[in-house]
């Protein structure tokens, strides 16, 4: 092999993306030393995401004090990659491990993150990705958009700042006052999952039990998703707010950029390999090796792996999943958008308990399987 391309994401819990390209690169440079690889490791728009970034295409850290979930002060990072790009990690200052040991969706809010975004912005960013993943919210994207400029005020007439437990209370929006150095800018949000807004597939029903909402919450928070939804689509940028893809993305955080702020969202992975210019580095590439935790079905909707394998179909290079575990039922789908094999890393048949802390090791061998049977085919090729 003369290329190899080594794209994957991480084994959450277990190995980092940035660990694991090194332990792929070490092996296909054990047995095809000549062989020209290229490591981009992945994170979809959860926690890692600048790391990744900053890895692949280089750049920068900065700083900025910002609110947190519950709007208590607090300093986080973001990056400024080389070309200039910002990305911003909504886990930064709305993730679950913020509020451990004391989760209400009722009552926290994404307004760090609009914080982050007008902080990169001043500093010059014309484009800002904003990753979605492990949020604590379920606020619609309002407290976002608030930081933003966008104005929300109650049956009074007195201006507040949402929450998913007082969606209910919005009479009326303005975005006529939302910051104008984003009409200059390109908002970008990375969606890990399409679940829509609404519904029992929507933000509230599926992730709000996660974020500590109750059978009961969950059914308030729902009504006051539902009345916003209502005035997002009369007074917002999209019309068809409830039927958008990833629209319940970080608790409707998805929907309320794209209503409010005119953010375009996009699966994570899209994202990543169009800012990375993937097309132009898989130019003359043998093999994509790429991976993730778990290949199952939501592998199949927007996650790394499928995403990758139908831009490995586009270009014609064959696509290999390295992995923790597979669901077969899984793999037809994949193999349609064009994954060519997947092999699981996990020899016996052991409890994750006790896998994990071999995750490292079994990677290791696994990828030295692949490359010992790849070398023994070109072997034979050259002999015949």
């Amino acid at each position: 092999m003369k290329k190899v391309i080594i794209i994957p994401d991480s084994f959450k819990g277990t190995i980092s993306a940035k660990r694991i390209c090194k332990i792929l690169r070490e092996q296909v440079k054990k047995h095809f030393p000549e062989c020209k690889v290229v490591t981009i490791p992945v994170a979809d728009g959860g926690e890692g995401s600048v790391d990744c970034f900053l890895e692949a295409l280089g750049g920068r850290k900065e700083k900025a004090q910002v609110h947190g979930p519950y709007m208590e002060s607090m300093i986080v990072e973001y990056g400024i990659l080389s070309d200039g790009t910002a990305v911003v990690e909504t886990a930064s200052c709305a993730g679950l491990p913020l509020v451990e040991g004391r989760m209400d969706p009722r009552a926290t809010t994404t307004y760090g993150i609009g914080e982050l975004v007008l902080a990169a912005v001043q500093k010059g960013a014309c484009r800002v990705i904003v990753g979605l993943g492990g949020s604590c919210t379920n606020d619609g994207g309002c407290g976002m958009a608030a930081a933003l400029g966008v104005r929300f005020y109650d049956r009074e007439g007195a201006a507040f700042v949402p929450t998913g437990g007082t969606l209910n209370r919005i009479a009326k929006i303005d975005a006529s006052r939302r910051e104008k150095l984003l009409e200059q800018t390109e908002l970008l949000a990375m969606c890990d999952i399409t679940n829509p807004l609404l519904g029992p597939e929507g933000a509230t029903y599926v992730f709000g039990p996660q974020k500590g909402a109750d059978e009961t919450m969950v059914r308030e928070l729902e009504e006051g998703m539902t009345h916003y939804a209502r005035l997002l689509e009369q007074t917002g940028e999209v019309r068809d707010i409830c039927g958008l893809s990833g629209g319940g993305a970080a608790g409707g955080l998805g929907a309320g950029m794209a209503g409010l702020l005119g953010a375009t969202l996009a699966p994570g992975i899209q994202i990543v390999l169009d800012t990375v210019r993937f097309d132009t580095l898989a130019e003359h590439a043998d093999m994509i090796l790429t991976g993730e935790g778990k290949l199952d079905s939501q592998s199949v909707r927007g996650k790394v792996i499928s995403g990758i394998s139908r831009r490995g179909r586009e270009l014609g290079v064959p696509v290999v999943a390295i992995v923790g575990g597979i669901d077969r039922e899984a793999l037809p789908d994949l193999y349609r958008c064009g994954l060519t094999a997947a092999f699981s890393i996990n020899q016996l048949p052991e409890d994750f308990s006790v896998s994990r802390e071999k995750s490292e090791q079994n990677l290791e061998t696994e990828a030295e399987n692949l490359m010992r049977l790849l070398a023994a085919v070109r072997c034979n090729r050259s002999a015949g």
